[in-house]
C-alpha cells in the first residue's frame, strides 16, 4: 500500500497533460532529426514561419519601457484601476453590452474560469460544456469538488446543436439550483469553429427560459481567449451586444486572456467582466471574485496590466498592436486555408473551422493515430473524440501534406 497524509479530497490527484507530453516528444524528436524533420503541431501560441514565438513587437516594446516601479511593485487584488477600465473597451470593443459591467483580475483567463466555478456552483453540484472542450475545464472543476457534464456540441449536419444544450439543461436544473454553462466561442479550442449570430441568439433563449424557472439562477460564462484571432476586430464582437437586458438572476460573465491577444502566455493576467442588469448582482460579483483572488493569488501581473491599459490609452499604440494581430491573424488563416483545402482533397473529416489556433479531426483512437504519426515525425495532441491539430504553431511549408499524413495513419490505425 503507498504512504499517503493528503486530506481525503486531494488523495490521488495526478495529471499527465497530454499537451505537455506531445510537445515534449516533438522536442525529443527535433533534438534527434532535426527541427526541420519534425512538425510540432502541439503547441497553443503563435509561432511564425520560422518557428520562432511570436510577441507582437509593439506589446514587448511597451513592456520593456515600463519603469522599475512597474515592474516590481504589487497591484491591488482586483487589479489596476486603469487596467479594469481598459480591459472592458479590449474584451467588447464598440459593443459593449447596456447593462452594468464590473471587471476582476484574474491570473489568466483560467483563473477566471477557476473563480466563476467556485463562486457560483457548490460543492457537488455540475457545470456544464460542450463535448469538444479545453481540458482544463474539467481538470478545475475535479480540484474544486464540482462535477462536469457534457452536451453535443454538433448535430448531424455540423450546426450548433441547441436542442441537445436545451436538454442537457432541462435534465441539469431538475437536480441543482444554479446553472453554470461554459461557452468557448469565437475561435473555439480545440475546434477553430465560431458560433454565428442566430447561434448566439439561440443560446440565450435557451438560457432566460432556463431563468425563468422558480428558484433557478443561471451563469454563462463567455470565454474568448482567443477573440483577437477569431476574424474582423468588431464583427467578432457583436455578440456582446446581445447580453443586455439579460433576466436578474442571469449573469454572463466574459473570460478575457492577455495570453493570446497580446502574446503574453507566460504572463498569466486576464480578466473576468460581469455582466448583469441587477446593481446588486454586480456588486456580489465584485466582492466575491475579489475575496476568492486574496484566497487564491493575492493579487496579479503589474507589468502585464500596466502594458494593456498603456496601449489602450493611446490610440497610436492600439493601431499598431491592431495591425500586428491582423499579420498574424492572416498567417494562421492561410496555414488552415491550406490545411482544410487538402483534408477535402484527401476525405479526411474534420470539424468545421471557423477560425482560430487549433483545428480537429473526429476519430475514435486518437491515441494510437497520433502514435503512428510519429512515424513520420509529426506530433499533435491526442483528444477524447478525435486529433488537435494547432495551426498556430506550423508553418505553411509543414501544412503541405500534413492532411494527407494523418488520413494516411487513421487508415492504418482503424483497418
Amino acid at each position: 500500500m503507498v504512504m499517503s497524509i493528503a486530506a481525503k479530497h486531494a488523495k490521488g490527484k495526478a495529471a499527465q497533460d497530454k499537451i505537455f507530453g506531445a510537445n515534449a516528444a516533438a522536442v525529443a524528436a527535433a533534438a534527434k532529426y532535426g527541427k526541420d524533420a519534425v512538425t510540432n503541431a502541439t503547441i497553443g501560441a503563435i509561432l511564425d514561419e520560422e518557428e520562432k514565438l511570436v510577441c507582437l513587437p509593439t506589446v514587448e516594446k511597451v513592456f520593456r519601457g515600463l519603469q522599475t516601479n512597474e515592474l516590481i511593485a504589487y497591484a491591488p487584488i482586483s487589479g489596476l484601476p486603469e487596467y479594469l477600465d481598459c480591459v472592458v473597451t479590449a474584451a467588447f470593443g464598440e459593443s459593449r453590452p447596456d447593462a452594468y459591467l464590473a471587471a476582476v483580475a484574474t491570473a489568466g483567463g483560467t483563473g477566471a474560469i477557476h473563480h466563476a466555478i467556485w463562486n457560483y456552483l457548490d460543492e457537488g453540484e455540475t457545470a456544464l460544456c460542450s463535448d469538444w472542450y479545453w481540458g482544463a475545464y474539467k481538470v478545475l472543476c475535479d480540484d474544486m469538488g464540482r462535477k462536469f457534464t457534457t452536451y453535443k456540441m454538433l448535430d448531424e449536419n455540423n450546426k450548433f446543436n441547441l436542442a441537445a444544450l436545451k436538454a442537457k439543461i432541462d435534465e441539469l436544473l431538475a437536480q441543482q439550483d444554479n446553472l453554470l454553462y461554459l461557452l468557448n466561442t469565437p475561435a473555439h479550442n480545440p475546434t477553430g469553429y465560431s458560433l454565428s449570430e442566430e447561434d448566439m441568439d439561440g443560446v440565450l433563449a435557451i438560457l432566460k427560459e432556463a431563468a425563468a424557472k422558480p428558484g433557478k439562477n443561471v451563469v454563462f460564462f463567455l470565454d474568448v481567449a482567443y477573440i483577437d484571432y477569431a476574424g474582423e476586430k468588431e464583427e467578432v464582437r457583436k455578440i456582446f451586444k446581445k447580453l443586455s437586458g439579460l433576466p436578474a438572476n442571469l449573469l454572463c460573465i466574459v473570460g478575457y486572456s492577455m495570453s493570446k491577444g497580446f502574446t503574453m502566455y507566460g504572463q498569466r493576467t486576464g480578466a473576468m467582466i460581469g455582466i448583469s442588469s441587477d446593481k446588486d448582482v454586480i456588486k456580489e460579483f465584485e466582492d466575491i471574485n475579489q475575496y476568492t483572488s486574496r484566497a487564491t493569488w493575492s493579487n496579479i501581473n503589474r507589468p502585464a496590466m500596466r502594458t494593456l491599459a498603456t496601449i489602450y490609452s493611446d490610440s497610436e499604440l492600439l493601431e499598431k498592436v491592431c495591425q500586428e494581430r491582423d499579420y498574424y491573424y492572416q498567417m494562421i488563416k492561410a496555414r488552415a486555408d491550406l490545411f482544410t483545402k487538402e483534408a477535402k482533397e484527401c476525405g479526411l473529416p474534420m470539424l468545421p473551422y471557423v477560425a482560430g489556433f487549433f483545428i480537429s479531426i473526429p476519430a475514435k483512437d486518437s491515441d494510437a493515430i497520433c502514435t503512428k504519426l510519429h512515424d513520420d515525425n509529426i506530433f499533435a495532441v491526442p483528444l477524447a473524440a478525435g486529433v488537435r491539430v494547432a495551426v498556430c504553431a506550423v508553418p505553411l511549408k509543414k501544412i503541405a501534406g500534413m492532411a494527407a499524413k494523418i488520413k494516411a495513419a487513421m487508415q492504418a490505425v482503424e483497418h
